[in-house]
């Protein structure tokens, strides 16, 4: 049975995406079936973790909502990134259009949104997922609430910063109403010199929910610039160890 899991933060500059690619990278490296979908149209950008540039990219999440192909024909194996540890995984992604053509006409037009329920269920039966992860657009919006409610699990990246306390918040609030039968707080970017447990048990007095890890500030994860999957390229660091301490807590939900 697939388990679709979404990926959400109230702000931009959480990581969101980052901690998405990694998650999905270490799942494949456990010989499973991983589907990632950029939902974030209107910025996209996880694509650039993967290698992909505007030249590998013919299909696109956009080309599906306009009716140009199916979903399946904008899914891209990009399991090369896994190397030769993969147990057989793979995994596809399913990249928004970078083109600023594409981009303005969203702004400008919109789309169906009701056809990304569709899509992600195409995906997981077509591809035969295991795991499909939807890297949505920070803030709530129609496309960002329909992948909420369909998820069997929202994972909310915040930062320690009271901005995005106060718009977890609402995340949160608007999750339990739309009855997300799980839901995790993963806490990004947090200064050594902070107490990682009280942190903790702070953030989950806030929101009475737990938090899956926290990754720590790291000057080696920015030094990356994107240009790779962290955890596959330095699988013994701090940060990579807590993605491994999220991927447990999913494992754990069975």
């Amino acid at each position: 049975m697939s388990k679709i899991i979404s990926t959400h933060s109230f702000r931009g500059g959480t990581g969101k995406s980052n901690i998405t690619a990694n998650m999905a990278a270490q799942f494949a490296l456990k010989g499973k079936r991983v589907g990632v979908i950029d939902t974030d149209i209107q910025s996209p950008g996880i694509h650039v973790l993967f290698g992909m540039d505007e030249e590998k990219i013919d299909k696109s999440l956009n080309d599906y909502l306009w009716g140009r192909c199916s979903i399946e024909e904008a899914a891209y194996d990009v399991g090369d990134k896994l190397g030769p540890g993969a147990k057989g995984g793979c995994i596809y992604l399913i990249p928004s259009s970078i083109r600023a053509g594409e981009i303005a006409r969203v702004l400008r037009e919109g789309y169906d949104v009701g056809l990304l329920n569709e899509g992600f269920r195409d995906l997981t039966r077509e591809l035969k997922l295991d795991y499909l992860f939807i890297d949505t657009h920070p803030g709530l919006n129609e496309e960002t609430l329909l992948s909420v409610a369909i998820s069997d699990l929202l994972i909310v990246i915040l930062r320690p910063d009271q901005q995005d306390f106060q718009g977890t918040a609402v995340t949160v609030d608007v999750a339990r109403k739309l009855d997300v039968p799980h839901l995790f707080l993963v806490i990004n970017k947090a200064l050594s010199s902070y107490d990682f447990d009280d942190l903790r048990q702070q953030v989950e007095t806030i929101y009475n929910g737990p938090v899956a890890t926290i990754l720590p500030l790291s000057e080696d994860v920015a030094r990356l610039q994107s240009a790779d999957i962290f955890s596959l390229q330095y699988p013994d660091h701090p940060f990579s160890q807590g993605i491994q301490e999220i991927v447990a807590h999913i494992e754990a939900l069975g």
